[in-house]
């Protein structure tokens, strides 16, 4: 007996080391506004995803094939990027290590943001902004192709807590998660944190490009 509930234990641990080791393997992505997605992107492009296929991208310190899933696409828009069009994004096979899943019947159209590589190429991750275009608000849309890039040199902070503020003239507060509980929220939705003619950033909301001088911005 004592010797069966040795090998128990034994197993037991085993699996909760196991578990842990997964655990600390899993992918976790801090939540940005979809500027800072988009800015922090090498590329940007709305496309439909027409093919998928597992293939093997080189070798671990261990010798094993590193796999990674390569998705066909049919770029429609690239808002930045190479001066080429994109033809394959790869990703990570499985979730835990931060790989996308996509639909890959032609059906449906993405914006897709990732890193770049040669040939047409790009690799994304679950921490990349990558969304169906028709769940983007059409501000959203608009801002893709010049508000975004307006305010990159702008600095989207995160407000952790209540009470929250700005630590410098070029930052713009975001209070989605607190204030609403979401990541998709108003100023996601609606909102562009671009700089004014000051050299300060503010947030700017609407569908029309801003004004120049942009010197009367509307706050959330």
């Amino acid at each position: 007996m004592p010797f069966s509930v040795n090998g128990i234990l034994c197993t037991l641990a085993l699996l909760v080391l196991w578990r842990a080791e997964e655990l600390a393997e899993a992918c976790s992505c801090a939540p940005v506004h979809p500027q800072q997605a988009f800015c922090n992107a090498d590329v940007v492009i709305r496309a439909k995803v027409v093919g998928e296929r597992e293939v093997d991208s080189g070798n671990d310190i261990y010798g094993n094939p590193i796999k990674r899933i390569q998705y066909e696409v049919k770029q429609i828009k690239m808002f930045k990027g190479p001066n080429q069009d994109i033809e394959a994004v790869f990703t990570a096979p499985v979730s835990a290590v931060c790989g996308v899943t996509l639909d890959a019947t032609g059906k449906k159209e993405y914006l897709i943001s990732g890193k770049a590589e040669a040939g047409g190429r790009m690799h994304v991750t679950l921490c990349d902004y990558i969304m169906p275009w028709d769940s983007l608000s059409t501000t959203q849309k608009k801002s893709l192709s010049q508000r975004y890039q307006m305010g990159c040199d702008c600095k989207i902070v995160r407000c952790p807590s209540l009470p929250c503020e700005i630590s410098a003239p070029e930052e713009c507060l975001w209070t989605d998660l607190m204030i609403e509980k979401q990541v998709h929220g108003r100023q996601a939705n609606h909102y562009a944190c671009v700089k004014r003619a000051d050299g300060s950033c503010s947030w700017y909301r609407g569908v029309a490009p801003p004004k120049k001088e942009f010197l009367d911005a509307e706050d959330p």
